[in-house]
């Protein structure tokens, strides 16, 4: 009878794992994948040349962080009973979109990931790519909205697009064991952590897992690159558009900028516990949007207005640190994990921000201090933030100051104060690993760069290359771009090979295997090689390097860490 049993549990298991994985087949609209905590039922699509791939949709990979949960570290997901409807997305954070301002009122319950995969078997073991969305740690998703996976997964990879909590939710820093900040950095991990647990049951390697992202996602990639937390769980990264060494990304003055946000919501309190009480009991869309609310007089023109970021956590017992020193000192002293890196900006990511940098071109050329970045300009006197705002105004424009006249050199200057120069100071420090490097600029300029016709249409300024975030529109399929690339084979082309750099990448640690057309050079210290995407895919040295000199200069200048001879 004992083996009988053990025969016909034996055959109910074989049963359900080969329903489980019925779907490869095709013959299953709605495949059926066990993971840890449960089954999911997920549904199958197809690509743009018509083969199948299975979509998974709304999956929780914490609890959800409500009640008393608010603002702390995530907790492991609960088991669930039944099956649980893989097939629409979950709720997104709450938020403020960041293109309209508009409130997003979403749910706190929105710990959720997506996965796609073409194949369900479990010895697969397709590379595994992760995708941090940006947004300035305020606003976004991984939702299919703007994140369709169809052109990545057409070259056999698995992808999967995260939820993480944003802004307030998500960055709220007291200084205190509850709230020691970074709670939005700790969901990314326990994202990366389902993974590892669950991925080999979508058919991905939990050895060959890169994580990659775009702006406040890129410079997250970064970030756990050098957090203890996050050690093990990716072994390549992708960097779009962002470091952790850039001043955007790390926040100051966390809890007085806490006690800000208390007090325009109507509490005035001075006690933390009575703060976190107060802030706990708020609707959630009352915490979306007190960046601009928080700032100081100076926030208010100085850098981009990016402050509920992550932080350097104080220590506190039994409390895992996401962030337990400064970056520029973790990299500084190769305290980073070791894996192979693609990074690099797009062109003009200047553009982005050149409608505003006009309409307050009196402002600048009066107060030019105001382009002193943060990380510099809290370094000098107001003598020297003078002396450095003005040269950085005569480095770019000579005598003629912000105006539409100068509005390439303009774009220029934001392109490298906000993004360029850290890349470049990254790479420089990083390449003490030994890991290969591949630096990029991507100069694509075609009717797939949305965010540029929408930069020019609000400055009424026109110039040749891509703007931040127009390579999203080259990496992931949605309603914006669907149409073009349809229609258009050309555009077609060059979806195609974009992203089979980018998954050659993850598959094999070079973008540029084997017999690839294009030769893409590791970047070194002396040659500093990138290759400028665009039309012809150009390698060349060094790119915009007399604007990287200037920058590397002020730091110097300032006694920060830059890039000087005993380093090269």
């Amino acid at each position: 009878m004992f083996l009988l049993r053990k025969l016909e549990g034996l055959l109910v298991r074989t049963k359900q794992n080969s329903s489980q994985f019925l779907s490869t087949s095709g013959t299953m609209s709605n495949p059926i994948v066990t993971v840890k905590e449960g089954k999911l039922k997920g549904a199958t699509k197809k690509l743009l040349d018509g083969s199948t791939y299975y979509s998974f949709k709304g999956i929780p990979y914490a609890q959800p962080p409500i009640g008393k949960l608010r603002f702390k570290a995530p907790l492991p997901p609960k088991p669930w009973e039944g099956i649980h409807e893989a097939i629409e997305h979950g709720a997104v954070c709450p938020q403020a979109d960041i293109t309209t301002m508009q409130l997003v009122e979403g749910s706190e319950n929105c710990l959720f990931l997506n996965v796609y995969s073409k194949s369900l078997q479990p010895d697969a073991k397709q590379p595994v790519m992760v995708f941090i969305h940006g947004g300035a740690y305020m606003s976004g998703s991984g939702d299919t909205d703007t994140l369709g996976p169809e052109f990545l997964i057409q070259h056999d990879v698995i992808l999967v697009t995260i939820n993480y909590r944003l802004e307030v939710l998500g960055f709220l820093c007291l200084d205190t064991a509850d709230v020691p900040g970074n709670a939005g950095m700790k969901d990314q991990v326990a994202a990366l952590r389902w993974v590892q647990s669950n991925i080999a049951q979508f058919g991905g390697d939990p050895n060959n897992v890169t994580l990659f992202g775009e702006s406040a996602g890129s410079a997250s990639v970064t970030q756990h690159m050098i957090s203890p937390m996050s050690k093990g769980l990716f072994h390549k990264a992708i960097a779009q558009s962002g470091t952790c060494l850039e001043d955007w990304s790390i926040g100051r003055n966390a809890k007085e900028r806490a006690f800000r946000a208390a007090r325009y919501l109507g509490n005035e309190t001075e006690n933390v516990d009575e703060l976190l009480e107060f802030l706990q009991g708020e609707p959630a869309t009352n915490l979306a949007h007190l960046t601009m609310k928080t700032r100081t007089p100076d926030e208010k023109f100085r850098g981009l207005p990016i402050h509920f970021t992550p932080v350097v956590e104080k220590p506190f017992d039994n409390v895992d640190r996401f962030l337990d020193e400064e970056p520029i000192d973790k990299v500084l002293t190769n305290k980073i994990h070791k894996v192979p890196l693609m990074i690099g900006y797009v062109s003009h990511e200047g553009l982005l921000m050149l409608a505003d940098r006009l309409r307050k071109a009196d402002l600048y050329n009066k107060e030019s201090h105001y382009l002193v970045p943060r990380d510099i300009a809290t370094k000098l006197s107001d003598e020297k933030r003078k002396e450095f705002g003005e040269r950085i105004l005569r480095f770019y424009t000579g005598d003629k100051g912000i105006s539409s006249e100068t509005a390439e050199a303009i774009v220029d200057m934001q392109t490298d104060l906000n993004f360029a120069y850290n890349t470049h100071r990254f790479a420089h420090y990083y390449s003490a690993t030994n890991e290969p490097i591949y630096l990029y600029r991507f100069s694509f300029d075609t009717e797939l760069n949305f965010i540029k016709s929408i930069a020019v249409g609000q400055s009424q300024v026109d110039m040749k290359g891509a703007c931040h975030a127009d390579d999203l529109f080259y990496l992931f399929n949605n309603e914006m771009n669907k149409d073009f690339i349809e229609k258009k084979d050309y555009l077609k082309k060059i979806v195609f090979d974009v992203t089979k750099l980018w998954t050659d990448f993850a598959k094999t640690g070079n973008p540029t295997p084997g017999d690839s057309s294009v030769r893409w050079v590791p970047y070194t210290r002396a040659g500093k090689e990138f290759l400028d995407l665009n039309h012809s895919m150009t390698p060349g040295h060094n790119p915009e390097g007399p604007r990287i000199d200037f920058w590397n200069k002020l730091y110097c200048d300032a006694g920060l860490p830059c890039i000087t001879k005993s380093t090269l």
